[in-house]
C-alpha cells in the first residue's frame, strides 16, 4: 500500500487498526512513534546497483490504555511528515515489536490494515548461480503412453 491510500482511507474510518497475519490484532492502545522515509541503496548477489524507498510507520504497544490513535491524528501526523520530511509517496512498511522487530507490508480489508508478512528473495535469479528449482516428472504406468490417460 502506498501513502496515498493510506491517506484516502483514513478520513473514511472511525478507528485504527492493524491486524496481523495471523488474524490477532495490534492492541488498541498501540502509537505511532515514527512516520518516515527509509531510503535503501544496495547491490544484489548478481552485482546490479539497487535503490529502494519506502515510508516506515513504527508501531509501540505501550501500557498506556487509555489512549487510542484516531484516524484524523494519524492523517495529520502523515501530512506533517510529508511537509517537514519531504516523504515520497512510496510502498508504507510497517516495524512492530513481537519477539524482535518485525517488518511488514502493508494491506487493508475493507476494515482494519494487514500487517503482511515479507520474504526475502534473490533479485538476480538469472545471475547470481544459484540454480532455480526444477520439477522432477515421473511417469506411471496411467501416464504411459496409450494407457488411457491420467
Amino acid at each position: 500500500m502506498k501513502l496515498s491510500q493510506i491517506k484516502a482511507i483514513l478520513p473514511t474510518l472511525s478507528n485504527v487498526e492493524f491486524q496481523l497475519a495471523d488474524g490477532t490484532f495490534v492492541p488498541e492502545h498501540f502509537h505511532v512513534t515514527e512516520v518516515g522515509q527509509i531510503s535503501k541503496n544496495f547491490i544484489d548477489c548478481g552485482g546490479v546497483i539497487r535503490h529502494e524507498k519506502t515510508v516506515n510507520f513504527q508501531l509501540w504497544n505501550a501500557d498506556d490504555y487509555e489512549h487510542r490513535l484516531k484516524p484524523g491524528k494519524l492523517l495529520h501526523i502523515i501530512q506533517l511528515s510529508e511537509e517537514k520530511l519531504g516523504i515520497e509517496d512510496v510502498e508504507i512498511e510497517v516495524e512492530y515489536q513481537s519477539s524482535t522487530i518485525g517488518k511488514y507490508d502493508l494491506d487493508f480489508n475493507g476494515k482494519t490494515f494487514v500487517l503482511k508478512n515479507k520474504t526475502t528473495a534473490c533479485l538476480a535469479q538469472d545471475g547470481c548461480g544459484i540454480p532455480l528449482p526444477t520439477l522432477k516428472v515421473t511417469q506411471s504406468a496411467c501416464c504411459a503412453p496409450n494407457a488411457g490417460g491420467c
